[in-house]
């Protein structure tokens, strides 16, 4: 139970893949600050901040539902607060919370442009600012973002540069808070190779076709865990791929995380 008592502070948690990690966590003993918007159910989406943390409960951590926007600073600041009041400190944070937009340049509406940036970009950055101050008393923490390899090859930054630019900045990040806190706090990214099974997928991208051809948001809890129980000073800076974690834990049959064995996947964004 390399997890139990530790306080994990994670964004966009109330469903999909934050609420994976959560689950796999509180399974180990943490304790869940459940950072979200999400407080009645919106039926597209399923979830809110306190049926996750009766899920974290019932796994066997301790949950706390904190309602926090993090485009607003004010609100960051006070979730963080509260989460430590609570538990009494914050050793690990997940930047789950992202905003996702595939659009070309003149189809991209300005209010569009300015959510996924305010999300994707600022508010991971303020987060992470008000994080680390108590990240920095924590035993072995980490950062850890949920963004893609710096692919620029512009094929890739073509389709959707909007989005695309959004999310490698926050690889960006993950590089240079790596250096900046090296041998204090470890920071790392993690990406999937095929597209994952959650609202997004089938409510924006591609509907029951594709969340067939996806695997399921428990993969990415399961290299979380890999990733976060790692020395700080062993592993930092890294941006990791799903498939790579998880073959250098010797784990090489991927077939149940597939949400239907056998179905061909789908890639996801970024990968060649």
């Amino acid at each position: 139970m390399l997890f139990k008592n530790k306080t994990v502070f994670i964004t966009g948690a109330s469903r999909g893949i934050g609420e994976a990690i959560a689950l796999k966590l509180a399974s180990e003993g943490a304790n869940i600050a459940v950072v979200a918007k999400s407080v009645k159910e919106d039926p597209r989406l399923g979830g809110t901040i306190y049926s996750a943390v009766d899920k974290i409960n019932e796994a066997g951590g301790k949950g706390l539902a904190v309602q926090c926007d993090i485009r607003d600073e004010e609100q960051i600041i006070k979730a963080v607060q509260q989460t430590v009041t609570v538990f009494g400190g914050i050793d690990i944070l997940v930047n789950n919370a992202s905003a996702i937009s595939l659009s070309n340049t003149e189809e991209t509406e300005t209010k569009r442009f300015d959510l996924i940036h305010s999300i994707n970009v600022r508010g991971t950055f303020l987060v992470t600012k008000h994080c680390v101050p108590f990240l920095k008393k924590g035993s072995n923490s980490h950062i850890l973002t949920l963004s893609p390899p710096l692919n620029m090859d512009p094929r890739w930054i073509e389709p959707y540069i909007g989005y695309t630019i959004s999310k490698y900045s926050m690889s960006m990040m993950t590089m240079g808070w790596a250096l900046e806190f090296k041998g204090k706090i470890a920071a790392n990214s993690l990406w999937p190779v095929t597209t994952i099974a959650t609202a997004a997928v089938k409510n924006l991208l591609g509907g029951d076709e594709l969340m067939n051809r996806s695997r399921k948001p428990e993969i990415l809890a399961d290299c979380a865990y890999y990733i976060l129980r790692r020395p700080v000073k062993e592993c930092t800076g890294n941006l990791f791929l799903d498939e790579d974690v998880l073959k250098s834990e010797g784990i090489t049959d991927l077939a149940p995380y597939s949400v239907k064995p056998g179905n061909d996947l789908q890639r996801d964004l970024y990968i060649s």
